[in-house]
């Protein structure tokens, strides 16, 4: 076993312009929001996990980095490049300095691994997508129950072990599914059971239960609470996850289709995670037909003119934040009179809104949170840049309806969540050219 580097595309601009609509049929990477909970659990189990379909995403990539660094092992298969196995260090590794973990916003899961392997974490504040501050108070919380010393400062915070405790009950006053990770995570590292009240219960949430679950640790699920217990004994040998196909991508790559009138299919993503988001193109009048492991979207004889509402909700089954972007760039193509909101990322629209004016877009600001448009709109090309990564996306499929040539700059952003999705839509059919 050795370890085969991964490499992504360097360019860091992309021009694209309007052409017939997009078909065909594409396959999505995993998921960059579910790998890194799954490397963060599998580092923080004390045994090994050979995990499948580990995308080449910028953020994961820095992730594996990081956990070398902390004293745990990474191969991949040479065979199989998107594969990836994490095995215990030796133990008693002398805390390192991991500055550069301010590059991912989601740098707050190394700090189970880190208490696995050193006993204590230090680390920078979360960076990353300037969407808005990651409140870190609620993670402290979740240490604090597990009777751990949290102490920070203007640079980061440092969490150190605190004697182990046999159970742990704490309520989540909302359903933080980052703190409900680190919670999960930080009672594998400590073999605690763990009674956590109003959790989050997104797919990457439970796609981690169902991962514990297979290495002998039994989860319980309701509306209302997650229990979790270690399993009896040491369990040995090696569990093998999947990543799942992602989510967001497909949800990306079916607006840009549906935006362009055209028709395909999305594979490789499990489908019932994308059923809030289906049901918003259903009300649209978007024919899509939603398998267990693929979507389809079909050409549109007539949208429907209903009003949009697309509201990021931590609710379970409400609609993942991540999916407002790409709907607001396909909603600038569709008649009716369309709402948008994200309180979950209060940054996103100060990212989002002054890019989509470059091109002509025409988008009332409510609130910092809130927004509303008319459509449909006719964009014009312009140079524009991917501030973030959702951003990025959402101007992917504007440009690809704008009269005109538009640039998209600040590719490096998409590419911390996306290896490369403008070839995913060249493989539909669009036109889009790279440039160093």
């Amino acid at each position: 076993m050795s370890i085969a580097p991964t490499c992504t595309t360097g360019f860091n601009v992309v021009t694209v312009r309007p052409g017939p609509p997009l078909g065909g049929t594409v396959r999505v990477d995993g998921s960059k929001n579910a790998a890194l909970p799954l490397l963060a659990a599998a580092a923080s189990l004390g045994r090994g996990v050979h995990l499948s379909g580990v995308p080449a995403s910028a953020d994961v990539q820095l992730m594996l980095g990081l956990l070398q660094r902390c004293g745990y092992r990474i191969a991949r298969p040479v065979t199989e490049p998107s594969d990836v196995i994490v095995l215990p260090g030796p133990g008693g590794a002398k805390l390192p300095e991991l500055a550069d973990a301010a590059r991912i916003r989601a740098s707050y899961y190394l700090v189970a691994p880190l208490l696995a392997a050193c006993g204590q974490a230090a680390l920078p504040w979360p960076g990353g997508c300037q969407i808005g501050n990651r409140g870190m108070d609620l993670h402290f919380k979740v240490y604090e129950a597990f009777g751990d010393q949290v102490l920070f400062d203007d640079t980061g915070y440092r969490v150190r072990a605190g004697t182990r405790r046999d159970k742990v009950v704490l309520t989540l006053p909302f359903r933080s599914r980052g703190t409900s990770i680190a919670a999960l995570c930080r009672a594998v590292v400590s073999g605690s059971r763990l009674e956590l009240g109003n959790p989050n219960l997104s797919p990457e949430t439970t796609g981690v239960l169902a991962a514990l679950g297979t290495a002998g640790w039994e989860a319980r699920t309701s509306e209302e609470k997650i229990t979790l217990a270690p399993p009896p004994g040491v369990p040995a040998g090696t569990v093998s996850w999947p990543v799942p196909g992602d989510k967001v991508e497909a949800g990306t790559l079916a607006c840009a289709i549906a935006a362009t009138g055209g028709e395909g299919r999305i594979e490789g993503v499990h489908g019932p995670d994308l059923k809030p988001f289906v049901e918003l193109l259903d009300w649209l009048g978007i024919p899509v037909t939603l398998a267990p492991d693929a979507i389809t979207v079909h050409r549109t004889r007539e949208v429907s003119g209903q009003p949009l509402r697309a509201i990021a909700s931590l609710a379970p089954d409400g609609l993942d934040a991540d999916f407002e972007p790409p709907l607001m760039a396909l909603a600038l193509t569709l008649p009716g009179r369309h709402l948008f909101g994200d309180d979950i990322n209060p940054g996103r629209h100060g990212n989002l809104l002054p890019q989509l004016a470059l091109l002509g877009a025409e988008i009332e600001e409510i609130t910092p949170t809130l927004c509303r448009l008319s459509g449909a709109q006719r964009l014009t090309g312009a140079a524009v840049r991917a501030t973030d990564i959702r951003t990025g996306s959402a101007l992917l499929i504007a440009a690809l309806n704008a009269r005109g040539t538009t640039t998209v700059s600040g590719l490096d952003q998409l590419r911390r969540g996306h290896a490369d999705l403008p070839a995913k839509l060249r493989q539909l059919g669009a036109d889009i050219s790279e440039a160093l």
